[in-house]
């Protein structure tokens, strides 16, 4: 009988192309990785990889094995989470991934109470992009992704997976104390015309937003600070740096040389949670997801 654990590296080393990548979504060093398929290889009498420069290609014979292997593997799922969803208990291990301000503003109170209502559930975070949290998901490495995108730029969802809303989390634009605007009621985008604006990293939700928010102004932005921390963007602000647009989930205690405008119309983001459709029944996916909706504040600020 072919091992279950060999065919499932394999099918990892398939997936993503290599036996480092492999090892480290199953948790395992390489070197473990590339005895379970060498294993595999005597198992089977068939020869699986090849080396190719300082990597190796899986033969076709391997990649029909590994196509199969995917097959078995989703019946084995599927057979864990029919057991789980007879015992109705959150048991077992189930990762999540937040983006930052998520990460900070949101997964605290939540993870408390998961912990205290469910104590056989082993819950893991990982930090990480919206983008990247998704493909995990979508990949089967995470159970659960916090993500977030705004009515501008939403966020695609590959087929297969499911999500549920959390909460609408607004934004407002922050100004050095000795701004020109920090005394207005609020602003529109063409009143930022000619700013320096401190602003997420290229590629991220944020500054995707903020691009095209303003260009749809007539207003072409000038991002002089890309910052990924929202502690250090207030911190700049703090200084007199430039302005910026800060959602409040996570955002923290704005320091006292800062001052917090809005914007009209006012912008805002949308946070969902968003996992594998085939897992829904499982009770460590609906008791996390009720928990999380229950940990959204109540309050416009976070």
């Amino acid at each position: 009988m072919i091992d279950l654990g060999r065919l499932r590296a394999l099918h990892a080393v398939a997936q993503y192309g290599s036996v480092n990548r492999a090892a480290e979504v199953l948790g395992y060093t390489p070197s473990a990785v590339s005895q379970q398929l060498a294993k595999l290889e005597r198992e089977t009498r068939t020869t699986l990889i090849e080396r190719q420069g300082r990597g190796i290609v899986l033969t076709d014979a391997a990649r029909q094995l590994a196509s199969t292997a995917a097959r078995i593997l989703e019946l084995v799922e599927d057979a864990e989470l029919t057991l789980e969803e007879q015992r109705g208990q959150a048991i077992g291990t189930l990762g999540i991934a937040a983006f930052p301000t998520a990460a900070r503003g949101l997964l605290p109170p939540a993870l408390a109470r998961l912990v205290d209502d469910h104590p056989q559930l082993d819950v893991r975070v990982l930090e990480t992009d919206p983008f990247e949290a998704v493909a995990a998901v979508n990949r089967g490495e995470i159970d659960i992704a916090i993500v977030h995108d705004w009515h501008n730029t939403p966020l695609a969802l590959p087929e297969g997976l499911s999500r549920v809303k959390l909460g609408t989390d607004p934004a407002d634009v922050l100004v050095p104390a000795t701004h020109r605007l920090a005394g207005k009621e609020f602003v529109r985008a063409e009143d930022l015309v000619g700013e320096r604006w401190i602003c997420q990293p290229v590629g991220s939700i944020c500054y995707e937003w903020l691009i095209r928010t303003m260009r749809r102004a007539g207003v072409e932005p000038e991002v002089a600070y890309s910052v990924a921390e929202y502690q250090t963007q207030l911190a700049m602000l703090d200084r007199g740096l430039g302005i910026g647009l800060l959602p409040r989930l996570g955002r923290g205690p704005v320091p006292d040389g800062v001052v917090v405008v809005p914007l009209q119309p006012a912008p805002s983001r949308r946070l969902y949670a968003v996992w594998r459709t085939t897992t829904s029944r499982r009770p460590a996916i609906t008791v996390t997801l009720a928990t999380l909706k229950a940990a959204w504040p109540d309050r416009d600020t976070a």
